[in-house]
């Protein structure tokens, strides 16, 4: 809160500085005195006047402590009222608050409910998956249940509570670590937070440390066979639901699916599955780190990473190219989809020349990869199956933009590169002490990225393939609910939680109004912007990179995929609306699997969100693009259309002046 001598015009015109104040648990615990040279006050014939403050008060606090805590839990009382963060004005009169004005902060994050009065600081699973749009209630309820822990929601957002973690000596060092490779901006957001030493306090020491709960050690030998199996199982595990949930209605459909829910869990944190995720994780900071230090190599990884075998998601990019080469000798069709304005093109596709073959091509696609869209963890979401025009688009960019053949050969050329920087390498140990145990050392590791690292990507697929089938059947009992007059829409049950749903199914009784209040609390999350790390008393965090060795004026992020590229930026924040050119670099605010097959036609990226090994990232070295991930605001700061040059392996972006 703030305050000051005077009438308040003072501190909204900006004459003066006020004084801060921060109270946790009915205590001040900061206390920022401004000095204050002027006042602003009421004259009796009407108007105000300015006026000089003695310099004995000038430096003296506007209010004591005990009444900054009294209007403290004054505030509290307002905002239980109004249900809703308040901006409220007041003025203290012979130690009287009064409150004068009251309203709504709607651009203010609200905070996780816990009920209780602990301190806690939440970090954003949204900055983890990629995915910081709000979910609505059926998405975030899904969500839940499938998470492996406690999630919290907020504005339409989900958060994890790692107060306990970061308060634990056992716990700490790994959490950090983990937390600040993923994205280095939470990392730095945490420590900030610990360096303060008011808020989190430290735990008796319970035990040596390590990495939170949940994170395998990856002992694992590097064998292809274990991937395979891996994948194997998943996919039979995905057809058997989707067979066996034909079956299924009303009640014993959900109890189906909240039952399934316990396999999906099963297969997601499987600890081979996770053994092997963590061992391509692992073998990836070790290559980066230990030629840096032999070498003075900067991200060594990044080439090593190209095409890869069993990444499902550049599999998926490269697949859509080849879509391109069944349509792009089909003049017809290649005019039919430049005009295509509703989903239900395919049955019409056929009535051109070429489009069976087309339509083949398109649907063939999408029985593999139809369950994808942008923001797929959030089950509301309609997929490329349901909105199928999204991906027209795309193919007509590829076919455009590309030449006949051009999946195949990307991926053979990014295996050849891998494979002749992993000869460079080796070669360079040869004039290094102790050269042979290194190459040893680097040739298992290398082994080891080549041969885990594309698995990364399998188990959100198989997830998102799970969650589909769910969707389908859910889609088929609200339509039989709005049949019964129990639902106005089908969508209506997306703005109800999974165990509401289990209700309206049970008792065919639905709150409308409540559907009608979910509805209008989304449209208002929309315009909201998750913080990466927000506490208990509502404070967001933000955290900074901490460099000073780049140039002047530029836009700074995490490196992820090296090499450096300048190309006209293409600011795109939805994937429908895409237009690009050969040379261009994605300007985004963060890129999940679905936005994977736009990397085919650019030659960089940069995105707000995003860390070492996530997707964008992921996907990006495979393809062997430049990227900065995690480059805050960078959709508003770098203007589209304007040229950049991208150093993805320093890890900034520089706007190049007109020519």
């Amino acid at each position: 809160m703030e305050a000051s001598f005077g009438l308040g015009e003072a501190l909204v015109s900006g004459l003066v500085n006020a004084d801060g104040y921060k109270v946790r648990d009915g205590e001040v615990v900061t206390k920022a005195v401004a000095t204050k040279q002027l006042a602003v006050h009421a004259l009796p014939a009407g108007g105000t006047q300015e006026r000089a403050i003695e310099r004995g008060r000038q430096d003296l606090p506007a209010l004591t402590d005990a009444q900054v805590v009294r209007l403290a839990q004054l505030g509290r009382r307002i905002e239980a009222h109004f249900g809703y963060p308040q901006d409220i004005e007041w003025c203290l009169i012979d130690d009287d608050f009064q409150i004068v004005q009251s309203r709504p902060i709607t651009t203010l994050f609200p905070i996780p409910a816990t009920g209780d009065r602990e301190n806690h600081v939440y970090v954003s699973v949204g900055h983890q998956q990629m995915m910081t749009d709000p979910m609505k209630p059926l998405g975030l309820s899904l969500w839940q249940l499938t998470a492996p822990r406690p999630m919290y929601e907020a504005g339409g957002r989900l958060f994890v509570d790692v107060a306990q973690g970061l308060a634990s000596p056992a716990s700490r060092a790994g959490l950090l670590e983990v937390l600040g490779k993923s994205d280095p901006l939470i990392g730095d957001a945490l420590q900030t937070i610990l360096d303060r030493g008011d808020f989190i306090r430290s735990l008796p020491d319970d035990g040596p440390g390590g990495p939170p709960p949940g994170w395998t050690p990856a002992q694992i030998e590097t064998d292809p066979a274990i991937v395979a199996e891996l994948i194997g199982r998943s996919q039979a595990s995905v057809a058997a639901v989707q067979r066996d949930i034909r079956t299924k209605s009303g009640s014993a459909m959900l109890d189906f699916i909240l039952a399934d829910i316990q396999e999906l869990k099963r297969i997601l944190f499987d600890p081979q599955s996770l053994q092997v995720i963590r061992a391509a994780m692992d073998a990836t900071w070790w290559l980066n780190e230990q030629f840096q230090a032999w070498l003075g190599e900067t991200n060594t990884a990044d080439t090593l990473t190209q095409s890869v075998p069993h990444n499902v998601t550049s599999e998926m990019g490269l697949a859509l190219l080849d879509v391109a080469d069944v349509i792009r000798p089909h003049p017809d069709v290649v005019a039919f989809l430049q005009h295509v304005e509703d989903d239900g093109f395919l049955d019409k596709l056929a009535k051109v020349a070429g489009g069976q073959v087309a339509r083949d091509a398109i649907r063939t696609y999408l029985d593999k990869y139809g369950m994808r869209c942008v923001g797929e963890i959030d089950i509301t979401r309609p997929r490329w199956s349901e909105r199928p025009t999204t991906l027209v688009p795309m193919i007509l960019g590829n076919i455009k933009n590309c030449e006949p053949g051009a999946g195949p050969r990307r991926f053979e050329q990014g295996r050849q590169e891998a494979w002749k920087k992993q000869q460079e390498l080796l070669e360079s140990l040869l004039a290094l002490p102790d050269a042979e145990r290194k190459a040893e050392e680097a040739k298992r590791m290398i082994d080891r990225v080549r041969t885990f690292s594309g698995y990364r990507e399998y188990p959100k697929y198989s997830m998102v393939s799970r969650y589909f089938i769910y969707k389908q059947a859910l889609l088929e009992e609200a339509e039989r609910l709005v049949q019964a007059h129990v639902l106005r829409e089908t969508d209506d049950i997306f703005y109800l939680t999974f165990q509401e749903l289990q209700d309206v199914v049970r008792t065919h009784q639905v709150d409308e109004q409540l559907i009608r209040q979910r509805k209008d609390e989304f449209r208002s999350y929309q315009a909201l912007t998750p913080p990466r790390v927000l506490t208990s008393d509502g404070e967001v965090v933000a955290g900074t990179y901490r460099r000073e060795d780049l140039p002047i004026g530029a836009l700074i992020g995490l490196p992820v995929s090296a090499g450096t590229v300048e190309g006209r930026a293409r600011v795109i924040l939805d994937m429908a609306e895409a237009d690009l050119e050969p040379g261009d670099i994605l300007v985004t605010a963060y890129t999940d699997p679905s936005w994977s097959p736009l990397f085919v036609a650019i030659n960089g990226l940069v995105t707000e969100v995003g860390g070492l090994m996530t997707h964008g990232a992921v996907i990006a070295r495979e393809y062997g693009l430049p990227a900065v991930v995690g480059a805050e605001n960078a959709t508003h700061l770098i203007q589209d259309g304007k040229r950049i040059r991208l150093n993805g392996t320093q890890g900034y972006i520089e706007i190049l002046p007109a020519t």
